[in-house]
């Protein structure tokens, strides 16, 4: 897409959807990501809550409001924005509805997701001492051109700059550039096509040397 290669980028990628992670990529490798021992850690995602204060599920626990299994359905199934929006499976597109409408629980859960979107591309950010290229991808990252949006108005301090005809015009199905000409930091939109990832790791591993096509 940018005609440069990836050897010598820093790129920070926005995976959004159900679940939902960043990743920094320096030179091609990844060098830091918001998930941790389990995916529940990072970004508010659809069902999952993220990042909380370990000390409220101890005191959860310790005080009976809650048993282990109970804490553990609540993180992985009842949080995000099925939690803070009250939207059964969490899915954004019935958020952002319910927000253009004037819920406020929905209002609030959108902000509470960009907010944690910020301050974690930030993070991304610093962990590689700058960024070159910022990536939306994933079913959210992919189709939500506000979202796009009000992220990059909120990154202008780092650089971000997006386009706003561009990003209100991407396809369903295209990759596209999105970043605005005043931009220092390139943005763009690219479909995660995960199904290809699978399949190159597949081969690599029943062909380790490389042979044949």
């Amino acid at each position: 897409l940018l005609g440069r290669p990836a050897a010598k980028l820093r790129v920070v990628t926005c995976h959004l959807g159900a679940g939902a992670s960043l990743c920094a990529v320096a030179d091609g490798r990844s060098m830091d990501t918001t998930m941790g021992f389990t995916p529940l850690e990072g970004l508010m995602m659809a069902t999952r809550s993220g990042t909380v204060d370990p000390g409220l599920l101890l005191w959860l626990l310790r005080t009976g409001r809650l048993k282990v299994d109970e804490l553990e359905e609540g993180l992985e199934h009842r949080a995000g924005f099925a939690g803070v929006a009250d939207v059964p499976g969490g899915a954004f597109e019935e958020v952002q509805r319910r927000a253009d409408g004037g819920d406020e629980r929905a209002r609030l859960a959108l902000a509470i997701y960009g907010h944690r979107l910020r301050g974690g591309i930030a993070a991304m950010v610093a962990s590689l001492e700058g960024i070159d290229v910022l990536v939306f991808t994933g079913g959210v990252g992919e189709r939500a051109w506000r979202l796009r949006e009000e992220t990059g108005r909120g990154l202008g301090f780092l650089g971000v700059h997006i386009d706003d005809a561009r990003n209100r015009t991407v396809g369903e199905d295209d990759d596209a550039v999105v970043s605005a000409a005043v931009a220092e930091v390139e943005t763009v939109v690219v479909h995660s096509r995960e199904d290809l990832e699978m399949v190159r790791e597949v081969r690599r591993v029943l062909n380790p040397a490389g042979l044949g096509p």
